[in-house]
């Protein structure tokens, strides 16, 4: 063989191992890419069907209910324009709050229950996670263009008065 073909078959080989390598590594990282997504966005059905993701918003006041186990815990998630229930079978954060911020990963039920493996709490007084704030600043501005509209309908309905 002529070292020009064993050179080819070189550089071939070389660039099937690249290939290889770049698959695996494509495919471990979209099989551990994690989206984030709002109990807006979820209720508006933008969130996958049988895969695992996160959830932010407040824990809702109020809501946090503890199951005879001591382990499971249910609340509701907001970002205070929708609601997601919410059930977790494990040690909360220590800084896990109602009216706090969290993040929780898992999967999403058929019955709008969200079932999450994990859950993370904000970090101090002043830290949010940047998807949970941003959710929050939506939901905020829905509930205002809301709030907005039902105001100009009742100014509306007293001047036909």
């Amino acid at each position: 063989m002529k070292p020009r073909h064993k050179r080819f078959i070189l550089i071939g080989a070389g660039l099937a191992t690249l290939g290889v390598a770049a698959a695996l590594v494509l495919s471990a990282f979209q099989k551990n890419l994690v989206f984030f997504f709002t109990p807006t966005q979820i209720l508006a059905g933008e969130a996958p069907h049988g895969r695992s993701f996160r959830m932010g918003g407040m824990v809702e006041v109020g809501s946090m209910q503890r199951q005879p186990d001591g382990v499971t815990v249910s609340f509701i998630v907001t970002d205070t324009a929708q609601h997601i229930r919410v059930n977790y079978r494990g040690i909360l954060p220590d800084l896990f709050k109602e009216g706090k911020g969290v993040v929780a990963q898992g999967k999403l039920g058929s019955d709008q229950l969200f079932l999450a493996d994990e859950v993370l709490a904000k970090h101090d007084e002043n830290y949010m996670p940047p998807d949970a704030a941003y959710a929050l600043k939506k939901g905020q501005e829905a509930n205002k263009a809301i709030g907005a509209t039902v105001v100009t309908e009742r100014n509306q309905m007293k001047a036909a008065k």
